[in-house]
C-alpha cells in the first residue's frame, strides 16, 4: 500500500496548527461532500482522503505517531493498532464501514489482522449540512424552526442576530453512529436576504428616510420605521440633504448577548416640491431675492 501525505491532502505544511487544519477540513470537505456530489466516485475518494487526514491530524497522539513514523509507517509496532472508536473532530464526517478507511490508515492506526483489537469498530455517525434561508425580520427575533432530517422532526431553537453566512451546530442531531457509536452532529449555515429598507453592518443598521423640504427648513417631528416598530424624531431646523442622525440601541441584537443592541443610523434624503402654485412659486423668488 502507498503512504498517504495527510499534510498534502488538506493543502497544509507539517507546521499547520490546530485552527489552520480545523478551517482547512471543513472548506474541502463541504466542497467535497457526497450530498453536494452524488454519483461521483472521484468525490467520494477525496471526501474519504479528507475524513482520514481529520481523523488523524486532529488527535495530537495520531499526529504524533504520523509525524513520527510517515512513510516507515511499516515499522510501527503492530501490537499498538487496536482499533479504538472514530472520534470524527468536526463537520461532515462520513459514517461508512470498514471499506471508507485506506489500507495506508488501517495499518497505521487500526493494527495489522491479527493484531489484537478485534471485534466491531464503533463509528460517529455522519455530521449532516443543512442551509437556513432567513429574511432580516426573522433574524432579529429569537425563533424555533423544524428539520426533518432521516425521517425524525428535530425543533431547533434559532438566536437573535445571526449572520448571513454564519454557522450554528446542533450537537448529536445527525446521522445515528455505527455499532453503538455517537451521533454525529447538525450544521446550520444562514443566508439571509436583503432586506428593502434596512442595510445590516454587524450589529448596526441602516436606513434613509425622505424628509420634505418645508420640515427640514424650519424643523419637525417625523415617524422612522425601525425593525421592531416605529419612533418619533425630532428633525432640527436646516437640516441638510444626506446628513445622519443615530438611533442608539435602535439596531440589531447582538449574537447570544441578551439586551444589548446595535445603533440604527438614519440618512435624510430632502425631497424637493413638485406641482408648485404661482403663489408658492412667488414666495420662493421673494426667498430667492432675499439670499441676494
Amino acid at each position: 500500500m502507498d503512504f498517504v501525505d495527510y499534510y498534502k491532502v488538506l493543502g497544509l505544511s507539517k507546521t499547520a496548527t490546530a485552527d489552520e487544519i480545523k478551517a482547512a477540513y471543513r472548506k474541502l470537505a463541504r466542497k467535497y461532500h457526497p450530498d453536494l456530489n452524488p454519483n461521483d466516485k472521484a468525490a467520494k475518494e477525496k471526501f474519504q482522503q479528507l475524513n482520514e487526514a481529520n481523523e488523524v491530524l486532529s488527535d495530537p497522539e495520531k499526529r504524533r505517531k504520523y509525524d513520527q513514523y510517515g512513510k516507515d509507517f511499516k515499522h510501527v509496532d503492530e501490537s499498538a493498532g487496536a482499533r479504538g472508536a472514530y472520534s470524527g473532530g468536526g463537520p461532515f464526517t462520513y459514517s461508512g464501514g470498514d471499506e471508507d478507511f485506506s489500507d495506508f490508515f488501517r495499518s497505521m492506526f487500526e493494527g495489522r489482522a491479527g493484531a489484537g483489537g478485534g471485534g466491531h469498530a464503533k463509528f460517529r455517525g455522519q455530521d449532516i449540512a443543512a442551509e437556513l434561508r432567513l429574511d432580516l425580520k426573522q433574524a432579529f427575533t429569537a425563533h424555533q424552526q423544524v428539520f426533518s432530517i432521516g425521517g425524525k422532526q428535530i425543533r431547533v431553537t434559532i438566536p437573535a442576530g445571526v449572520e448571513n453566512g454564519q454557522t450554528l451546530a446542533v450537537a448529536g442531531q445527525g446521522g445515528q453512529g455505527i455499532n453503538g457509536g455517537p451521533a454525529g452532529d447538525l450544521y446550520i449555515t444562514f443566508a439571509i436576504a436583503e432586506d428593502p429598507q434596512f442595510k445590516r453592518l454587524g450589529a448596526d443598521l441602516y436606513t434613509t428616510v425622505e424628509l420634505d423640504l418645508y420640515t427640514a427648513i424650519l424643523g419637525g417631528e417625523i415617524v422612522v420605521q425601525t425593525m421592531d416598530g416605529s419612533v418619533k424624531l425630532k428633525v432640527a431646523p436646516e437640516t441638510q440633504n444626506d446628513s445622519k442622525v443615530k438611533l442608539k440601541g435602535k439596531g440589531f441584537p447582538v449574537f447570544k448577548k441578551d439586551g444589548t443592541f446595535g445603533d440604527l443610523y438614519v440618512t435624510y434624503k430632502v425631497k424637493l416640491p413638485t406641482n408648485l402654485t404661482e403663489k408658492q412659486k412667488e414666495l420662493f423668488a421673494e426667498l430667492a431675492g432675499g439670499v441676494k
